[in-house]
């Protein structure tokens, strides 16, 4: 049986500076969803000259759009988004202290720089299992651009998030066969 490391929110360079490639890791605490229209409007905002109004010190992004809640749940079905939607945005929100993002799949070259640039981490989350990870979710609530519906940026309070290293701080990646 493979070992799994457990990690708390927020997270830190050095939480995560010894993590691998291919580790799996069981999150808990607090992870804020963001999908493609919550990370245009960050964009935008940065392109402004305006200041994120949310503080993304330490955070962990969760390209996920939850479905409404089933009775007695807090949330409905919250499986991943594909990532590489969001490399775009990425590097402007890890410089922003961002610190760790959730999806699925690959990620470019620029992002993979900029998670070694930042001390970042991208976890993988296993996709067609989102009715299964809406069960590590204890709260939810949206705190910001709410118009957007479920892809607004909710708030979550997860327990034992199982997920899979994709890209260390070091910047070695899962999908590179090197």
């Amino acid at each position: 049986m493979r070992k799994v490391i457990m990690l708390k929110t927020p997270v830190t360079p050095e939480m995560i500076e010894d993590l691998k490639a291919g580790d799996d890791v069981s999150l808990s605490g607090t992870i804020l969803t963001a999908r493609d229209a919550a990370h245009k409007r960050f964009s935008e905002i940065i392109k402004k000259g305006g200041r994120v109004p949310i503080s993304l010190e330490g955070a962990v992004l969760y390209y996920c759009g939850p479905t409404p809640p089933k009775p007695r749940r807090p949330v409905g079905s919250c499986g991943p988004t594909t990532s590489s939607r969001m490399d775009a945005f990425t590097p402007a929100l890890l410089a922003l202290g961002a610190r760790a993002m959730i999806g699925k799949g690959r990620r470019g070259e620029e992002i993979r720089k900029a998670i070694k640039k930042y001390r970042g981490v991208y976890f993988i989350a296993v996709g067609g299992i989102g009715a299964y990870l809406a069960t590590k979710v204890k709260k939810a609530r949206p705190i910001l651009f709410k118009d957007l519906g479920p892809e607004a940026v909710y708030k979550l309070e997860v327990e034992d998030f199982p997920l899979v290293v994709g890209i260390d701080s070091k910047g070695r990646d899962i999908y590179d066969a090197r």
